[in-house]
């Protein structure tokens, strides 16, 4: 493989890059603290990530999730504050499939235009664009206002007298209301109410999730009865299979470069040999990289279910993150691409990302230069695909409490 060819993917938690508001406010909303916006990505800015020698930009948090800010004039309904964690919410409790998240639009009614100048400003600067692909879970209280005419709402034909069935697009608990310990009031006076209960995005088949869980989110059905055993029921296609292969195909039209398919193996994988397959016969040169954390299923994932790509976190990240902190001996990153059998070339590596702690933290090395060995392994051992983490490269520490370390 010719060095060109290596993928440098430069992952960047989009509503974070440009905003340069100093006076940030503890717990403060949009119109204090500001916002970064699609638009920062200037030319300039593009051209200094490509200088790093990135190929890929991974544009985190794109889709329109769930949020405590208002944006009803927009005629964006809006979500209970108790089922969104944090006041921007979280990128990954998807609240519209079809949409893009307005906090990240200088004008919101133009935010899918803005989104698609962004797609050809990242072309014109010879990086190519990921986002993500969230499948199994949405914000609890989803509903597309984007979605294309001839479609229909996650959720719409359901029967909720059935805790499971093929035909549902979530799980239910009937005749039961959602009873979470945690604050189901949240700010508002008026608690939030569900009923009957939709199973939470962390397979809890129960109406009590707790903080710890994925509250603010419903698991997807894509036709295994989680409660029977796991039995699948995958004849005929189950709708939410169908559902979503037309969001991918909706944003692969909008000469998007790849999906990183966030929990992927929390989703079976029988839905991406099929769904993958469909959409690269339409869009050959699409990516799909899988967040997938169980070694037992690489190769049921890269051979069976199409990904091009999967997460190196549970092997060469664990290694290097111990051997950086003197917990673990160098000859373990031997047996860590050993143990891969073959399939290291499949592999995405990578030091930092948005679901763990900077290198330059306490809680990491406290010094981004003692990552730099690692850095070298990370990037050099194979050919396979390496990631950067917006502000890694200036040894950002995320220790302030916006750093959630």
């Amino acid at each position: 493989m010719k060095e060109e060819n290596k993928l440098i993917i430069y992952q960047v938690f989009t509503r974070l890059f440009g905003n340069n508001n100093n006076h940030c406010v503890n717990n403060g909303g949009i119109d204090e603290n500001g916002c970064g916006k699609m638009a920062d990505f200037s030319a300039k800015a593009l051209g200094e990530i490509k200088k790093l020698g990135a190929t890929h930009i991974w544009y985190t948090g794109i889709i329109e999730h769930a949020t405590q800010t208002d944006y009803r004039r927009y005629n964006i309904r809006p979500d209970h504050p108790a089922i969104v964690k944090g006041k921007a919410g979280s990128p990954y409790a998807i609240k519209d499939y079809y949409d893009v998240d307005p906090d990240l639009a200088k004008n919101v009614p133009e935010r899918m235009k803005e989104f698609e100048n962004l797609v050809q400003r990242t072309h014109r600067s010879g990086l190519k664009v990921i986002i993500d692909f969230v499948p199994n879970h949405v914000a609890r209280q989803y509903h597309s206002d984007a979605q294309p005419d001839g479609t229909s709402q996650l959720g719409t034909n359901d029967d909720v007298n059935h805790a499971f069935s093929p035909y549902n697009n979530f799980y239910y608990i009937p005749q039961s209301e959602l009873r979470g310990r945690f604050d189901m009031k949240g700010p508002a006076s008026e608690s939030y109410r569900e009923y009957p209960a939709k199973a939470t995005g962390n397979n809890r088949f129960d109406s009590y999730p707790d903080a710890s869980d994925w509250y603010e989110t419903v698991k997807l059905n894509y036709g295994v009865d989680y409660q029977n055993g796991g039995t699948c029921h995958f004849d005929p296609i189950p709708d939410t299979w169908h559902k979503m292969l037309d969001i991918l195909l909706f944003w692969a039209g909008k000469n998007i470069d790849g999906f990183r398919c966030d929990m992927a193996e929390m989703v079976p994988v029988e839905f991406w040999e099929w769904v993958i397959p469909q959409v690269k016969a339409a869009y050959p040169s699409i990516l799909f990289i899988a967040e997938v954390y169980n070694p037992g299923e690489y190769k049921n994932y890269l051979f069976r279910g199409k990904f091009d790509y999967l997460y190196d976190k549970v092997g060469l990240y664990d290694t290097l993150r111990a051997v950086t902190c003197g917990q673990g001996s160098a000859t373990d990153i031997t047996r860590s691409w050993q143990s891969l059998g073959g399939i290291e070339t499949r592999m995405l590596n990578f030091l930092e990302n948005h679901d763990e702690q900077r290198i330059a933290s306490d809680l990491f090395a406290g010094d981004p230069r003692k990552a730099i060995p690692a850095l070298i392994v990370s990037a050099c051992m194979n050919t396979n695909p390496m990631m950067i983490y917006f502000g890694q490269e200036f040894g950002e520490p995320g220790m302030d409490s916006e750093g959630f370390s």
